[in-house]
């Protein structure tokens, strides 16, 4: 982790600098490091020695002197263990409001608090595939209408507007998060042709039938969330669902980042319960998010309906 902060270009983007999680280092296996400009993140899932923070914190402040000679160093540390999470301004502030960028688009986050911070890292390339999925649909009649599940503060909602989807339904349980999505969506400019649902998925499918047929249907939900998802359980009532939902020729992208999990568990279900819809590609995660195992690391499977029969 020391070699990644001291080697470490400039970053721009939000995003990951070191990915202990991937189990590529053992030792380091409890640590992540994450940029939201102006603040480094510095997560960990097992307790940090007070002298270890110290060490970390001095090669960050070195590294940062070296990148951004006389701008002050903003860091923040998380530890989050046996079920809590603590956080802690180390040196310098965060931002209020903090927004950060990626692809030149804007995104609000918090860094200071809760274990979600409004941007997830790990799916930068599920955002780019949607843009370019988009934009290659932009003529009048190619235009599609995109469903957001689990939208949380709707980054791929705001992505898709800027690539020029026709209007995109955004469902999340959690109004806050969707509140933040509208902030989103406002500071790009794309706030219209756009709903934010704060709906329970399985009991609003009256609502999102209604805003259908789809040429792009996102799905990306948390693994396990008590009361809300549990994958093991609900990913099948889900996919069960999507040949109804889906125009001809509409695509899913289905998100599971869960590692005991591996993609067997979406194709199998895809293979069982929506046969009619075509496997076409496992998009690869960002080189920052590198895994020991590929069954581990996050999936982000592409399918695809039949055409329009003639």
């Amino acid at each position: 982790m020391l070699s990644a902060i001291a080697s470490m270009p400039l970053p721009g983007d939000a995003q990951r600098i070191f990915h202990g999680r991937g189990a590529l280092h053992p030792d380091c296996a409890h640590l992540s490091l994450d940029f939201f400009a102006p603040v480094w993140l510095l997560t960990s899932f097992q307790p940090v020695a007070e002298d270890d923070l110290a060490v970390i914190g001095s090669a960050l402040a070195q590294r940062w002197e070296q990148l951004a000679p006389g701008e002050p160093l903003h860091w923040v540390f998380q530890c989050r263990h046996e079920g809590q999470s603590h956080t802690q301004v180390m040196a310098g502030t965060v931002p209020d409001p903090h927004w950060v960028t990626e692809a030149g688009v804007r995104y609000r986050v918090n860094v200071a608090k809760g274990q979600n911070h409004g941007l997830f890292l790990d799916m930068a390339q599920g955002r780019r595939w949607v843009h370019a999925f988009l934009a290659a649909r932009t003529e009048p009649r190619s235009r599609v209408r995109v469903l957001n599940l689990f939208a949380y503060t709707c980054a791929f909602s705001v992505v898709a507007r800027l690539a020029g989807a026709r209007h995109v339904t955004n469902l999340d349980m959690s109004k806050p998060a969707l509140a933040i999505g509208q902030q989103n969506h406002r500071a790009n400019g794309v706030l219209s042709d756009v709903s934010f649902l704060p709906h329970d998925l399985f009991a609003s499918w009256g609502k999102v039938t209604r805003g259908g047929p789809y040429g792009l249907i996102i799905i990306d939900p948390p693994s396990y969330q008590k009361g809300s998802f549990v994958a093991t359980k609900d990913y099948a009532r889900l996919i069960k669902r999507l040949p109804d939902l889906l125009a001809p020729d509409g695509h899913v992208l289905l998100c599971l980042n869960a590692p005991e999990l591996g993609p067997a568990f979406l194709k199998d279900a895809m293979g069982a319960l929506a046969p009619e819809l075509a496997f076409v590609e496992r998009l690869a995660n960002p080189p920052a998010f590198a895994d020991v195992s590929e069954e581990r690391s996050l999936k982000a499977l592409v399918y695809k309906a039949p055409p329009r029969s003639q």
